[in-house]
């Protein structure tokens, strides 16, 4: 076993983690080892550090995720993806839970929803309205990239 400061072959110092007793699922077996008592100590300064600067486990555990506020055509877009959802869901039968889907199955609904949503999304995009404008004048998709050039070597 490696010393856990500085790798070196650990020689009997051990770091015990006794803030939760036996049998709480919150208690992992320690595997801090350390080669020296210096070694032992700097990592206890570094922990103390650690202990107080981090929330608790408990309550990093209850507290819950914050969810974004979804904009309007987040949402239009989200009701889209209804449809192909059901279609997805009804090919591999409404009887049977989410659970028990194959990883095959699975992955067709979500191949349904994420294409719907991105379509959707697409649609709704303020670029994919307008032509971009480049120095006061507008700019559309050409065949020929090089349409515009006064001559055709542009050197």
């Amino acid at each position: 076993m490696q010393c856990w400061v500085c790798r070196q072959q650990a020689r009997g110092y051990r770091h015990s983690d006794l803030r939760f007793r036996v049998g709480d699922p919150r208690r992992h077996p320690p595997d801090w080892a350390f080669c020296s008592r210096r070694c032992q100590d700097a990592f206890h300064a570094m922990y103390g550090v650690w202990r107080e600067t981090e929330p608790l486990l408990s309550e990093t555990l209850t507290r819950e995720a914050h969810m974004p506020e979804t904009t309007a055509p987040q949402r239009a877009a989200m009701r889209r993806c209804l449809r192909p959802f059901g279609r997805a869901a009804g090919e591999i039968g409404f009887d049977k839970p989410l659970g028990h889907y194959t990883e095959e199955e699975a992955l067709r609904v979500i191949e349904a929803i994420a294409s719907a949503y991105v379509d959707a999304m697409a649609i709704d995009a303020p670029r994919a309205q307008a032509a971009p404008r480049v120095a006061g004048r507008s700019v559309g998709l050409s065949a020929d990239a090089f349409a515009d050039l006064e001559d055709d070597i542009p050197w």
